[in-house]
């Protein structure tokens, strides 16, 4: 059984540079779409992006869409 499709979306903006940071955190702010300083994406809310998230919090700022 295939599983529900949510619609819901996470607003996630980088918000701190990555230039102290160590290079795992560094790595998971490039996969997670983020380049630049204050850019933004938006990615699908699930545990994969969660589990990112979670890893570099103090880079980012996420909001739920």
């Amino acid at each position: 059984m295939p599983a529900k499709k949510t619609d819901k979306k996470l607003k996630i903006t980088l918000v701190k540079s990555t230039i102290g940071a160590i290079p795992k955190h560094r790595a998971t702010v490039a996969a997670l779409g983020l380049k630049k300083l204050n850019k933004t994406v938006e990615l699908p809310d699930n545990d994969a992006t969660r589990g990112m998230v979670k890893q570099v919090q103090h880079l980012v700022k996420v909001e739920e869409i």
